[in-house]
């Protein structure tokens, strides 16, 4: 079964194009003002207007307020909403969509009490934990620390690219990964070569 991709952080609409070309999945567009990628509503509305049929848009939130949730979902037709902060499962399903959970694995972390607080979400996104940072960091985390029976589909994130993400899916067989920072020239600005070899690596494992 081939791996899904999502492309995260897009900011550009000829990234857009340039993600869906290559056979991403899903893009995500993330409303956080403190990332480098941080899209406002009205740039995401318009960039959702050349999103083609059966790719998916999700939008990533950190610790928002129920308010802006609500503003950017009553502007911004997102199939899938990734909570990427300290939400609880109450916090996740208040909007009646379907929803991931992001979390940041350390040695420490218990993935499979997570699955179980977030038996509503559609999976759990993992990615690595930096202090202070929620996410885009491009560190890696120890994929041993995945529990083999992890009753969740896991979508993998942390430090993924074009050179590592077959190794990637071979090792953890994700439901799927999730990139940003590895497939970017800068910060909000992707690489459409690197997008195209991250996706093509990614499903040819």
């Amino acid at each position: 079964m081939a791996v899904r991709v999502k492309i995260c952080g897009i900011t550009r609409l000829q990234d857009l194009h340039a993600a869906c070309e290559a056979g991403a999945d899903a893009l995500g567009f993330v409303f956080y003002e403190k990332s480098p990628r941080h899209v406002s509503i009205a740039t995401a509305a318009a960039l959702m207007r050349d999103l083609p049929p059966f790719v998916q848009s999700v939008g990533l939130f950190v610790n928002a307020e129920p308010a802006f949730i609500e503003a950017v979902l009553q502007a911004v037709p997102l199939d899938l909403l990734q909570f990427h902060g300290d939400e609880t499962p109450a916090d996740c399903m208040r909007y009646g969509r379907p929803y991931i959970k992001a979390v940041r694995v350390t040695p420490s972390t218990d993935l499979l009490k997570c699955a179980a607080d977030f038996e509503t979400a559609r999976g759990l996104l993992l990615d690595a934990y930096v202090p202070g940072v929620p996410g885009g960091t491009g560190e890696r985390f120890d994929w041993s620390l995945i529990p083999p029976d992890l009753p969740k589909p896991v979508i993998l994130s942390g430090g993924l690219t074009p050179d590592n993400v077959a190794e990637a899916v071979q090792r953890v067989r994700p439901w799927a990964v999730d990139v940003s920072s590895g497939v970017e020239a800068a910060k909000g600005i992707k690489d459409p070569h690197h997008v195209a070899q991250f996706i093509a690596k990614a499903k040819a494992t």
